[in-house]
């Protein structure tokens, strides 16, 4: 019979655990939380110092009951949960629903999942940590609060089923904003211009760019102003002013945190942050990784050495970086660790064929980024050239790779250096340079991007608003939510989302206000330094909150939110339908309702045409939620593709084209003629 019983918070972490641990130990799983403030009710007796009413979450039971007969049996309770305030939250409310007040009790916590760190970790068995506890509680209780108490007022003055979140709505506001600056944005014109140049005794020509004059930068505003420095510039003789050789070195990046491992799965994986969360946590319970909730960028001794092994043995001592350890954050919870494999030696190379495609691209993009972060700075040689033509000045430069360091592992496409002639040709004060041709191009100034999933991720980061295991869940809520729509990886607001904003704006200033909301997430942090006691955060912010709903209750009014109206004509009483929301999506519904209740399916349109017949493409869905194209005109045309097809035919057998990433392919395999698509076409 096991004597020991070690409580995890996935089932998928089990069966692992117990191998490492034999059979003198038997690993459950509490499948997360178990206790939590009730759905239909607040849950806070504001009136008793704001003490929260936890219970048994429903389903919950027979997980507990099956704990409990174990627990019985055991001489010895270990709370496994994840190193996190909400895994130490979770190892609380277990400690509390098990009664393990007469029990001998332990909590340990692993930042991997390794035979090693398991051990390590029953080895050093402590106490609930009850500030990390205090922490998570001061912020499930001011989420609860803040949603609880506005969402009613949503309902009320918009329609049912909005809600409001305390970092949600901030986040909300953020987009709201920029689709501002956007949407305000004037244009203002500007010209470049560009030179080129022959060497005496040089093939290949040299281009540089305009930059001013001896008194600095020029900005060139206008057409006019280009012609006049363009036809200065025709007149005058080339000299070579300076040529500045140097060397410059690009430090490794830091391993990836939780943040950045977003950011970076979103542009090179064009994974959500859901996915990569979802997947992350796969490949930490598999043991593969470390844990992927966190805001440090410290290694661990013993990952460091084995990391530093790996280098010398695969690639040599040179390319060994140095020694200092990487700096995290000011408010990082230091006691993680960055996110990196657990055993350096275990390659993706090695695991390619045991991991799933997407699993297989996140871990090779972890291992990839923790063997570059422990390697050598690249190197390169860097030319510089100024030239004059008359008062004016051009400048070119070039770099050249001296040694990859630790670009010979990890190297995102901006990285990559471009071609340049300057590296091919010989070139000094005393060359003689004849001019080839001068250029103008006309610009307008762009305006701010609209967020995606991952630089939205960075602002929230920066402004210090959230933590490592907010971010994901936040996006996912107003995605979900419908206050912000999805869009080739751009974020847009949606009618009820500049509504909801408008309304928090104009009644909860606070509660989106960035700095406030930034200043608590610091008083958390506070708290779970043991700095503060937990409700005295609540108290400073419940009552003028309070203030704030009798205010929004009496004085806002009621907002209409219309239906998008289409094209689709009721064949029953032949209205122009609308566009609503389901539980599975969009549907058409007649606004008829309820005299007329006309429904059908909502075709999204693809924006090109059937390569067949000629009709539009419909973006459906297969019943598991897979993306196909198909035209509308089905049954009588029978056309689908996984991809989306372009209007464009195959040049070389006349066939329809698809789009495959940034190319276009042809449709038939035999074929098999692909081209890159130009920018505008990928946009």
């Amino acid at each position: 019979m096991a004597k020991y019983l070690v409580i995890v918070e996935s089932p998928a972490k089990v069966k692992t655990i117990k191998k490492f641990l034999g059979k003198n130990y038997e690993v459950m799983a509490s499948n997360g939380h178990v206790r939590d403030l009730p759905k239909s009710q607040l849950g806070i007796d504001v009136d008793n110092d704001y003490e929260p009413k936890y219970i048994t979450i429903r389903g919950k039971g027979n997980i507990l009951s099956a704990l409990r007969k174990e627990v019985k049996k055991a001489e010895k309770v270990y709370l496994a949960t994840d190193p996190d305030r909400e895994g130490e939250a979770i190892s609380w409310h277990l400690y509390h629903a098990l009664k393990l007040e007469d029990k001998n009790c332990a909590r340990i916590s692993f930042n991997e999942i390794t035979k090693n760190a398991v051990k390590e970790s029953l080895k050093n068995a402590g106490e609930i940590n009850m500030d990390l506890v205090d922490a998570q509680q001061a912020r499930r209780v001011l989420d609860r609060v803040v949603g609880y108490k506005i969402s009613p007022i949503l309902w009320a003055k918009v329609k049912r089923g909005l809600s409001a979140g305390r970092v949600q709505s901030v986040a909300l506001k953020i987009i709201c904003d920029r689709e501002e600056e956007i949407n305000a944005f004037i244009p203002k014109e500007y010209w470049t211009i560009e030179a080129s140049a022959l060497i005496k005794g040089e093939k290949k020509p040299i281009s540089a760019k305009f930059y001013g004059n001896k008194d600095g930068k020029i900005e060139i505003a206008s057409e006019e102003e280009m012609l006049g420095i363009k036809n200065a510039v025709e007149k005058s003789k080339l000299k070579v002013d300076e040529v500045k050789r140097s060397s410059r070195s690009k430090n490794s990046p830091n391993p990836f945190i939780t943040s950045t491992l977003q950011q970076e799965a979103s542009k090179q994986l064009n994974f959500s942050t859901q996915k990569t969360m979802r997947i992350a946590q796969q490949l930490y319970e598999d043991g593969l990784i470390s844990y992927l909730r966190t805001d440090s960028v410290r290694v661990s001794d013993e990952a460091k050495n084995a990391a530093e092994d790996y280098i010398i043995n695969e690639f040599g001592k040179e390319y060994l970086g140095s020694v200092i350890q990487k700096k995290s954050s000011g408010k990082s919870q230091d006691a993680h660790e960055a996110i990196r494999p657990t055993e350096i030696s275990r390659t993706p190379a090695s695991l390619k064929d045991k991991l799933s495609r997407d699993n297989f691209r996140l871990y090779q993009l972890i291992w990839k980024r923790f063997a570059a972060s422990q390697m050598a700075p690249a190197r390169y040689s860097v030319t510089t050239v100024k030239i004059s033509a008359g008062e004016y000045i051009f400048t070119t430069s070039a770099s050249k790779l001296d040694f990859a360091g630790y670009l010979s592992v990890y190297s995102p496409d901006e990285d990559k250096e471009k071609d340049n002639n300057l590296l091919s040709v010989s070139i000094d004060e005393s060359s003689e340079l004849t001019l080839d041709k001068v250029s103008g191009e006309q610009h307008f100034t762009q305006p701010p991007a609209h967020f995606t999933e991952a630089s939205l991720v960075k602002a929230l980061e920066e402004l210090g608003i959230g933590r490592p295991s907010t971010y994901a869940p936040t996006i996912t809520t107003i995605l979900a939510r419908r206050y912000i729509t999805k869009e080739n990886k751009n974020l847009f607001v949606s009618e009820v989302g500049e509504v909801v904003n408008n309304i928090m704006k104009e009644s909860f200033p606070d509660i989106i206000d960035q700095n406030f909301t930034a200043k608590m997430e610091e008083q958390l942090d506070e708290v779970e330094s043991g700095e503060m006691e937990w409700k005295k955060i609540v108290r400073e912010f419940y009552p003028p909150f309070e203030k704030e709903l009798e205010v929004a209750e009496k004085e806002l009014e009621k907002v209409e939110i219309h239906d998008e109206v289409t094209d689709e004509i009721c064949e029953n009483c032949g209205r122009n339908m609308v566009i609503k929301y389901g539980p599975h999506g969009k549907f058409l519904a007649c606004p008829g309702f309820p005299e007329c209740r006309n429904t059908k399916p909502y075709l999204e349109k693809a924006g090109v045409r059937c390569p067949k017949c000629g009709k539009e493409v419909i973006i459906r869905r297969t019943k598991k939620g897979r993306r196909y194209f198909g035209c509308e005109g089905y049954p009588e045309c029978d056309f689908v593709s996984w991809q989306k097809p372009s209007e464009e035919r195959c040049p070389q057998c006349g066939g329809y084209m698809v789009e495959k990433g940034n190319k276009l392919a042809c449709a038939d395999a035999n074929c098999g003629f692909v081209k890159t698509m130009a920018r505008e076409e990928r946009d």
